[in-house]
């Protein structure tokens, strides 16, 4: 078995290759890797066989260089994982089998906007309006009532820390929009005091075949920011929220419903507890996020259950949903030991780092 994945240098697909080391039905797989390049450790770190540099999705070349990576490897299945290239495949035929969202799924998905205005209706998602720049530096659009809101970037697939901030009146909203010039448009959402948490999930065809939650705790160097959120935990918790498992299937049902599309794809929904414990979501992911590998360690491997599922072999994903036990940490430090390799030539398009036999 040969898997690709993409974008195979992020912290979240060294993730997706960890949990699939960990398969017991995969495990022998021999896992290739494309990447844009950046971050270069990944491709000398050792998940891979092969790490091949390609160029991003932007780029006119970038199509035939996953084609020929295929080709070369003779890939059987893909995890397509950074969103940029799930969104660019969703609305194509990918060289090899994949199992991906529709392009109208992943355009609502990443737009924040577009998302809530779909799910204005559920009640899965606190009060929310938008307000440009130009009305919080002139002290209006907030509307205040006396509780605070949370005030947001909501451009396309950027993260739900990126421009954050509680705010509880008109000057501090003004202040942040001072200090971030370039942000346009922000979301005012009612703020949610609860638990942060993500709940993976695997649909194809219309059927849920896995489910997975935990918990966000503490994020790396998350007191450098005024949101807390910096883009990866430090420690978390593995948990079963049927509240939030429910809310989350929901959302995506209904983002499907909206096209009259089967749920097919993995997904990542962010939700935050309100004040009454109740699960709104926040944003959705159209791809695993870097938890995924604890998933994989306590048992649901949801990375396993894509690839099973890609390959037409349903019936040996397992269980829907594991039972985590109650007591449990996730606990992260920055990823990996430091490297020393030989040789300071950067990568060609096309070249590849192939796995050391030390490593």
């Amino acid at each position: 078995m040969r898997i690709l994945i993409t974008g195979a240098c992020g912290v979240t697909p060294r993730a997706i290759a960890r949990s699939l080391g960990m398969s017991e039905r995969l495990g022998d797989a021999v896992l290739i890797g494309t990447d844009r390049g950046g971050n270069w450790y990944g491709f000398y770190e050792g998940c891979y066989e092969r790490v091949y540099l390609v160029p991003g999705t932007r780029d006119p070349g970038y199509p035939e260089a996953i084609e020929d990576v295929c080709r070369k490897e003779t890939i059987d299945a893909a995890v397509v994982s950074p969103e940029a290239e799930v969104r660019y495949w969703s609305g194509r035929e990918f060289p090899v089998p994949t199992l991906l969202p529709s392009a109208r799924f992943v355009a609502v998905a990443i737009s924040k906007k577009l998302l809530y205005d779909v799910l204005s209706d559920s009640g899965l998602i606190p009060p929310y309006r938008t307000v440009s720049r130009e009305d919080l530096l002139a002290r209006r659009g907030l509307e205040l009532t006396g509780e605070p809101v949370w005030l947001r970037d909501f451009s396309d697939a950027s993260s739900s820390g990126l421009g954050a901030i509680k705010v509880s009146d008109a000057e501090q909203a003004y202040a942040w929009a001072c200090l971030n010039p370039a942000i346009e448009q922000y979301m005012v959402a009612g703020y949610l005091p609860g638990r942060n948490l993500a709940c993976c999930l695997l649909f194809a065809d219309d059927e849920l075949l896995k489910v997975a939650l935990y918990e966000r705790l503490d994020y790396f160097q998350g007191h450098l920011v005024v949101s807390g959120i910096t883009g990866n935990i430090s420690r978390g918790k593995l948990v079963n929220h049927p509240a939030a498992r429910a809310a989350a299937e929901q959302a995506v049902r209904l983002i499907s419903a909206q096209h009259g599309e089967p749920v097919h794809g993995l997904f990542t929904v962010d939700l935050k507890e309100a004040a009454d414990g109740s699960p709104m979501v926040t944003e959705i992911n159209v791809r695993h996020t870097a938890g995924t590998s604890s998933l994989a360690a306590g048992g649901a491997n949801m990375a396993e259950a894509q690839v099973l599922a890609t390959l037409g072999r349903r019936d040996e994903i397992g269980e829907v949903e594991v039972t985590f036990p109650p007591d449990n940490a996730i606990l992260r430090d920055i990823d990996g030991p430091p490297l020393l390799v030989g040789g300071d030539s950067p990568l060609t398009l096309g070249g590849f780092v192939e796995r050391a036999a030390d490593r």
